[in-house]
């Protein structure tokens, strides 16, 4: 077989420093893990709290419903359902189009100037009057958040190994936990506002998130570092940035060092299976998502009898216990670095946590079935994002893959808007056992991108892949997988195609 997957580079680790020989005879003297810290502290923590703005933004009308949001703008319980479903289409069809430009431009620009324009339309959500206005909001709530979730995923997946990236999106996902248990806590304090200035309390909630929003998104454009490879990077020396490319290039980021965009990309996702097999996992764990937020998870234990501030209050634990698990699970995956299995798992507990759903009538066991349920969702998530961002190569690829898939699992969300239907409360048998099915999908989707990989690798491992390179003798090699000048070029032109990569299970 030819010795392509030998190419990787000479290192050396010592119990200070990292020093790295790359193929020009450049070294590094560089304290790796210092250079993590840096990275850690300069990224992870502002992409949190972005993302908590977005989750307490998306869910705040939940909340809204709660406190009248129907009654004082006169819509019914179907206008309701159709204003939730109507976000999910430009939040879904505009993501992929998002993560390119997110690529071609700088993510301090284009996150941030996501975040302002969405800022600016949750404010808006508070001077609605009527249907209209509430329909018109939405869809624009959409198209102006469409990008950051993807965004954000994509630029963590350029910055880390694969076998880092878990763990990194396992913290800034939690902060989705946080701002659920957040959000019932901030509603119950705002709807206190109730009557101030003339307006509603369910008013007051969109106003002031959306402030904080424009506030954090002004705040971005001198925050949000660039990637790697922009000499913008301040907060490394030349020296660190150039090592952090090329500790990605030696992890398979073979494209860490920049890429000019070519339509060949996009093309190279849409008939790449892995992204069509990543679409099924990412519809089976998305649709139970949108139930806890969109449909909102205190809305059965308020028809049990609580009010809205005590159900909003008592569905703090349960997001405090699926923000703890998201971040177990995220470092076990990059500890044993095998996500097959965590998802097979976690999909398993999925599909028993909603067996119990629709099969309770008692309140205390459909809350356990709900504890259950946010241990293996919230988890589920940034370890199959994770598994999918580690086995695509090619920078742009990497981006329209996980635009495409993380798209088409949250157009499913307009699904959920539209199974939790008022007569079905408070036991929603119908919406269980839809989202039932959805996980069941993801778990057989999981599997067979599983079985796939590893039947790939093996036919790698066989020589079965073995491109022709000019100046090297290899029998196996064959024209029918390219003819290349050299390594190099192969592995460029080729990304997670190059004989030489090996996805991971």
């Amino acid at each position: 077989m030819m010795p392509t997957s030998q190419a990787s580079n000479e290192e050396v680790t010592t119990s200070k420093t990292f020093l790295t020989m790359n193929s020009q005879g450049k070294s590094y003297d560089v304290d790796e893990k210092a250079v993590l810290r840096k990275i850690d502290m300069h990224i992870i923590p502002w992409l949190a709290l972005l993302y908590l703005l977005s989750f307490l933004d998306r869910g705040s009308i939940g909340n809204a419903k709660l406190y009248n949001l129907e009654r004082d703008i006169g819509i019914t319980d179907q206008q309701y359902l159709i204003a939730l479903t109507v976000f999910f289409f430009p939040y879904a069809l505009f993501e992929p189009a998002s993560n390119v430009i997110l690529r071609r431009l700088r993510p301090s620009v284009w996150l941030s100037t996501m975040m302002l324009l969405w800022g600016l339309v949750m404010t808006f959500h508070g001077v609605i009057k009527d249907y209209g206005g509430l329909i018109t909001v939405r869809v624009l709530l959409g198209l102006t958040e469409a990008g950051l979730y993807p965004g954000i995923v994509f630029y963590i997946t350029s910055w880390y190994k694969r076998s880092e990236m878990g763990s990194r999106i396992a913290v800034f996902f939690s902060s989705a936990t946080v701002a659920g248990a957040f959000s019932g806590l901030l509603a119950a304090a705002i709807s206190n506002m109730d009557g101030v200035g003339g307006k509603a309390g369910w008013q007051w909630i969109f106003i002031l998130e959306g402030l904080a929003t424009i506030i954090a998104a002004v705040a971005s454009y001198w925050i949000i570092p660039d990637f790697p490879s922009s000499r913008r990077v301040t907060f490394l020396t030349e020296e660190e940035r150039q090592f952090v490319i090329h500790r990605l290039e030696n992890d398979m980021k073979l494209s860490a060092a920049g890429e000019s965009f070519q339509s060949k990309y996009i093309w190279q996702s849409l008939t790449d299976w892995k992204t069509w097999v990543a679409m099924g996992m990412y519809m089976g764990f998305l649709v139970s998502l949108f139930f806890v937020n969109f449909v909102n998870l205190p809305s059965p234990k308020l028809l049990a009898g609580f009010r809205a501030t005590e159900a909003n209050l008592l569905s703090v634990p349960v997001y405090a216990w699926g923000c703890l698990m998201t971040c177990l699970i995220g470092f076990l995956g990059d500890k044993i670095s095998s996500r097959r299995y965590i998802n097979f798992a976690l999909f398993g507990m999925g599909l028993v946590a909603y067996v119990i759903l629709i099969a309770s009538r008692s309140p205390a066991l459909s809350y356990f079935a709900v504890y259950l349920a946010v241990s293996a969702i919230y988890p589920i998530i940034p370890n199959s994002v994770a598994w999918v961002a580690s086995n695509v190569e090619g920078s742009y690829k990497r981006a329209v893959t996980l635009g495409i898939a993380i798209g088409f699992g949250n157009i499913n969300g307009a699904v959920t808007a539209n199974i939790y239907r008022t007569r079905d409360r408070p036991w929603y048998r119908l919406g269980h056992g839809i989202v039932l099915g959805y996980i069941a999908i993801g778990l057989i989707c999981s599997v067979i991108y599983a079985i796939l990989l590893k039947r790939e690798n093996a036919r790698r491992d066989r020589g079965e892949r073995d491109e022709v390179i000019e100046g090297i003798d290899n029998k196996q090699a064959h024209e029918r997988n390219g003819t290349y000048k050299s390594v190099e070029e192969a592995k460029i032109a080729k990304g997670d195609y190059w004989s030489g990569f090996r996805y991971t299970l």
